[in-house]
This record gives structure tokens, C-alpha cells and sequence, in this order.
């Protein structure tokens, strides 16, 4: 093979931020709206790390009108003296240069969330504008960029008073990375409600001028005041929480309980960055908790002889931990995961301790604990052999050990391949003939499946329902699940546009993210968007997702045509060539990917819509119901 076509003049070299420009995904995930979102996370972080070290207590977020975001805290400010080595403001370094900033050693900052030094150089890289506002040193200052380049010299517009001093950030999304620069209100209150839950004396300020809201978070209760927000909606075990901290040396800060519930939802933090994936400090924590309670329940005469795992510890327990260590080791730029192995030790350590002295100290609580961790065991092992039966089938993925009911696709490739998941034979039956045989599966569930946020391990083993779907999706589920062995790259639930519809999805929903949520993650799990409307305008024929959807297009109508509007009563009585044209045929369809921006938004809103607590789904109703009729949709109770 000749390589006359490759020489040196073909090398490449990317020089200050050009790096980040040519490959964002590299330093924010990617340029979807979580990658957006992540410059203002990359903002927040400084400015966080600012309060962590004791220099700042108020950050305000705002977001303005021409589509900015400012971030602004009453931190040290930025240093604006010229940098020995460059001869250039330090400001204009850490701006402009990757791996710039103060956060590689220990000198400025204790501990830090941001520790590669490229967070604030990768804002302004893929911002159209950046402007940095400083009050230091007696005086205020002012410097421009755009696209990861200074616009102008720094500038002192004046005089601060004594005292007086910070850091506003102030960036425009660059819409030549970003195909959607709008960022979303919810999103950052969420995070800023986490921040200011994993800092005690910090206050922060969320103002969306767009809206002229305003909404501040403030909790002196600090990772307590967060384990409250996490059990709203459950029913807790136990007649207090375990709140622990220690700062001595290595911070740890944990606040937990069991609950009735099944799942378990652990957030972890490391130096106030929410570590999705755990990691070391994670592993630390249900150590500690395995050994104490094993240990306590071997001095019982009542349990001594049940053999509980760390499985059975865990079910039912929510729980926040949060530390902070002067070098943390990140698992990649968005630090989904701690790798640093003394933290395990460090914390499996001081809470095993801590925890220890809490159930000798409250012998009630500790009890119930004690009855909650054995009822798991009990649960476990009765329902083991029906388990194992579906673990057994669901990793054996060859065509013929899989449900009949499934009507395969003939590819094997799992790039290429769907599994649509529907409802009932009939809807089924156009599917089947509706699809492109070579890549789309189908697979009808007969009625509604089983409401996994309630179910024991036993209901679920022996449902047919869910034994069909993980077999055919070929993962397993829970502990089992296997990514590698995912046989579709989509799966599309694919429900009728109505009540029972939206029940159906939720119940599916509910499923995936409890026992494949890497799916979720990894955005394989879709939403199909059947019409509910079809609208013949002449020759010209539409389609409606709903009654919002059908007057925009009633309303666009040439005046002189009669429209001819039919209405859908469900898929199954849908002709196959339109349910082909508008819901499955990929050049033509509507998908919606479903996504989980925030875990802890969406652990919540699981457990108190989808849980045993019916009157989390009153308060729900009663919130919005009013909303919800006033703006024209169909409200069923």
C-alpha cells in the first residue's frame, strides 16, 4: 500500500483553545444540551470552589434576555497582575490557555472540583462572547473574548471599596457549536439546589430575566436538609437518619435511611462534583455499612444466623455522601467517577465508627435497620431459584430460546436494529406489517406491565411481561445486566396517544431506569410519536400529535379549503401505511429520546409518582391539575 499521500505537511497542530472548538465532546460531553449546560456547570464549579475554600458565601445565576448566562460570586476575584512567565494579565492566561489556573497544587485552593485547568478556557472557547468582571485589589476590571480569543485589553473601569471583591462570568453559546443555545431554567435550579445542599453557608441566587423569575437556595442544614428532599414521597425505616461528618483530614460528610422502598438511590459527591458513576468514596460507604450491620446482626440472637449480603444492606437505603480531598482523581473532564483508592479506605473508616456508635446508641432504630436489612435477605433467598430461571434465559440470546411473541428483525447487527415495544396483539399486528423486516423488531405486551417501583424480586421474576422484554432485549437486568450484550441500538415504546397510553410508557420508563438505567444513559430508550390527528386539507394530508398540534395546522390552512379531520382511537385500528409513514418509517417519523439530565430529579419523581404512596400522587394532581385543564389538555382521574 503506498503512503505518497502522508507526510509531515499533512500534520496537524491545534494551538491555544482551537482544540476545544474542533472537538468539544472531548471536554463537555458532547454539543447536545447537556454538553450546553455544562459551561454553565464548568462556571458554577469555580465559583463553588471559591465558597468550598472558605472565600465566597452568595453566587448569583443569571440568565439574560440576548441568551447569556452570568455567573457571579464574592469570591477573591480572578488575579489580574501580568503573569511572570507569559507577560500577559493572568486573567488573559487562564482565559486563553488550556491547563491554566490555580488548582494544581495546594497553595490556593484546599480542595477544588475543577482540576485539569481547563474549565473557564472552555467556556470561552465555545462562546461567541465572553466577558470577565473582577473586583480585586482596590479596583474594578474588565476583559472581552470571543471564540477562545481576546478581543481587547484588560480594562480598569474604576474603583471598588475596601472590602469589595469577585468574579462575575458572563458567556453568549457559540451557535456554530451548539445547535441549541436556549438554556433551561429547570436544569440549573436543579444544580444550584445541590450546590448550595453540599455547602451549608453558601446562598445561591437562580434570576432568569427572561421570565422575571427568582428563586434562592439556602440550607444551613446542609446535606441533611438534602436527605429530607430525598425521602419525600418514601416511607422511611427507623426513627431518625444517620447524619455523620468529619473533617479531619480527608472531609466525609454522609446523611441516610432506609426506606420500604426497594431501590436504592445513593448521590455521591467528590469536592462538590456529583459523581454519577460512585466510585472509591461510594465503594467506602456501602463497606461500611455491609461490615457494621452484618457485624451487629451476628450479636443478635434473632439474626445471628442469617447470612445477609451487602445486597441485602443496601436495598431500601437513600442516601448522600459528599468529600472533599486536596487531589482527587477524576475518571475523565465530566468526573462521572472517583478512582482515588485511599478514599475507600478513608471512608469506610470513619463511618463504619460513626455508624457503629449510632446503632449502639439507638437500639429502636437500629432494630427496625436490623428487620429491614433481614426481610431483604428473606425476599432474596425465596424468590433465588425463580430469579436464576429468568437470569438463565435472559443470557442465552440465541434466536430460538427467545419469545415467541417477539417477531424478530433479520440483521444481527446491533447498530442498526430497533425493538418496537407495544401494546396488546392487535396494535402488534400493524406493527408487524408496517415495519422494515430486515432492521425493526416488534414485541407486544399483553396489558399493562407490572409497576417495578413496588414490585418484590419474586413478582418480578415470575412476570411474563418482564421476562419477554429482557429476554428480548438480551441484557439481563439488576446485578445480570450485561451492555455488551444489548441486541438493539433503539428501543421504542409505542403506545396509543391516550391515558392508558401514557400509563403504559410510564410504567415502562419506570422499568428501565431501575433495572437497565445504563439504556437510559446511553440514550437508547425512545419514545414513538404516533399522530392522533389526521387532517386532509385537498390534496394535502397532515398529521397531529395532538389538539395543539391540529389547530396550529387549522390555522395555517389556506381559507378557502374544508378541512377533513379524522381522529385516532389507537394504534391497532391505525392503517398499517400510515402508522408505516408517520410512526415507523425512519426518514418520515417523530422520535423522542428519552434522557436524564438530572439523576436526582428523576429518582424523585419515580419514587413519589410510581410508589406506594398514594398520597405523593394526590399532592401531585393537586399542583397540577389546574395548569394542566387550563391550558386545553384531557385531565383523567
Amino acid at each position: 500500500m503506498s503512503d505518497q499521500g502522508y507526510s509531515a505537511k499533512h500534520i496537524e497542530v491545534l494551538e491555544g483553545l482551537e482544540p476545544v472548538r474542533v472537538r468539544p465532546g472531548m471536554y463537555i460531553g458532547g454539543t447536545d444540551t447537556n454538553g450546553l449546560h455544562h459551561l454553565v456547570w464548568e462556571a458554577l464549579d469555580n465559583a463553588v470552589d471559591e465558597a468550598v475554600n472558605g472565600y465566597c458565601d452568595h453566587i448569583v445565576v443569571t440568565l439574560g434576555e440576548d441568551g447569556t448566562c452570568s455567573v457571579d460570586d464574592n469570591g477573591r476575584g480572578i488575579p489580574v497582575d501580568k503573569h511572570p512567565k507569559y507577560n500577559k494579565p493572568a486573567l488573559e492566561v487562564i482565559l486563553t490557555t488550556l491547563h491554566s489556573g490555580a488548582k494544581f497544587s495546594n497553595k490556593t485552593y484546599n480542595t477544588s472540583g475543577g482540576l485539569h485547568g481547563v474549565g473557564v478556557s472552555v467556556v470561552n472557547a465555545l462562546s461567541e462572547k465572553t466577558v470577565i468582571d473582577v473586583r480585586r485589589d482596590g479596583g474594578h476590571f474588565m476583559m472581552e473574548f470571543s471564540r477562545g480569543l481576546t478581543v481587547g485589553k484588560l480594562k480598569r473601569l474604576g474603583d471598588v471599596a475596601k472590602g469589595v471583591h469577585g468574579t462575575t462570568v458572563t458567556f453568549l453559546p457559540d451557535s456554530q457549536i451548539f445547535p441549541r443555545t436556549t438554556f433551561t431554567l429547570k436544569s440549573i435550579l436543579e444544580r444550584a439546589e445541590t450546590k448550595a445542599f453540599l455547602n451549608a453557608r453558601l446562598t445561591i441566587d437562580v434570576i432568569d430575566r427572561r421570565t422575571q423569575e427568582k428563586h434562592t437556595f439556602h440550607y444551613p442544614n446542609g446535606v441533611k436538609d438534602y436527605l429530607a428532599k430525598l425521602l419525600k414521597g418514601r416511607k422511611p425505616v427507623g426513627g431518625g437518619a444517620f447524619h455523620f461528618a468529619d473533617k479531619n483530614g480527608m472531609a466525609v460528610e454522609v446523611a441516610l435511611q432506609w426506606t420500604e422502598q426497594t431501590e436504592t438511590s445513593v448521590f455521591s459527591y467528590a469536592n462538590s462534583v456529583y459523581t454519577s458513576e460512585g466510585g472509591a468514596h461510594e465503594n467506602g460507604l456501602r463497606a461500611a455499612l455491609a461490615k457494621t450491620l452484618r457485624t451487629h446482626m451476628g450479636r443478635s440472637a434473632k439474626y445471628k444466623n442469617l447470612a445477609a449480603t451487602a445486597e441485602d444492606v443496601k436495598e431500601g437505603l437513600v442516601a448522600v455522601l459528599s468529600v472533599y480531598l486536596s487531589n482527587p482523581q477524576f475518571q475523565g473532564q465530566t468526573k462521572e467517577k472517583l478512582n482515588n483508592p485511599e478514599a475507600a479506605t478513608w471512608v469506610d473508616n470513619a463511618v463504619r465508627t460513626a455508624f457503629e456508635r449510632f446503632l449502639l446508641e439507638q437500639p429502636t432504630t437500629g432494630e427496625e435497620i436490623m428487620a429491614r436489612v433481614a426481610l431483604a435477605a428473606q425476599a432474596r433467598m425465596a424468590s433465588r431459584s425463580a430469579k436464576d430461571s429468568v437470569m438463565r434465559k435472559t443470557a442465552i440470546s440465541h434466536r430460538l430460546t427467545l419469545p415467541g411473541k417477539l417477531a424478530d428483525c433479520s440483521s444481527t447487527d446491533p447498530s442498526e436494529t430497533e425493538l418496537f415495544i407495544v401494546e396488546g396483539d392487535s396494535a402488534g399486528g400493524s406493527s408487524k406489517q408496517a415495519r422494515d423486516r430486515r432492521t425493526q423488531a416488534v414485541l407486544p405486551l399483553r396489558g399493562k406491565i407490572l409497576n417495578v417501583e413496588n414490585a418484590t424480586a419474586e413478582k418480578l421474576a415470575a412476570n411474563n411481561e418482564v421476562k419477554s422484554l429482557t429476554i428480548s432485549i438480551g441484557t439481563g437486568m439488576g446485578k445480570e445486566f450485561d451492555y455488551s450484550k444489548l441486541r438493539y441500538d433503539r428501543i421504542v415504546i409505542m403506545t396509543d396517544a391516550d391515558v392508558d397510553g401514557a400509563h403504559i410508557s410510564a410504567l415502562l420508563l419506570t422499568f428501565f431506569f431501575r433495572f437497565m438505567p445504563k439504556l437510559v444513559e446511553k440514550g437508547h430508550i425512545y419514545l414513538a410519536q404516533p399522530p392522533l390527528f389526521k387532517i386532509e386539507l385537498g390534496k394535502d394530508v397532515r398529521y397531529a400529535l395532538d389538539d395543539a398540534e391540529r389547530d396550529r395546522i387549522l390555522a395555517d390552512a389556506p381559507g378557502n379549503v374544508k378541512p377533513q379531520i379524522s381522529r385516532f382511537k389507537g394504534l391497532g385500528e391505525m392503517p398499517m401505511n400510515i402508522l408505516k409513514e408517520t410512526t415507523m418509517d425512519r426518514s418520515r417519523r417523530r422520535l423522542l429520546q428519552v434522557t436524564v439530565e438530572n439523576a436526582l430529579a428523576a429518582d424523585a419523581a419515580f419514587s413519589r409518582l410510581m410508589g406506594k404512596d398514594a398520597s405523593a400522587r394526590y399532592e401531585f394532581l393537586e399542583q397540577n391539575s389546574a395548569a394542566f385543564v387550563s391550558s386545553g389538555g384531557e385531565l383523567d382521574i
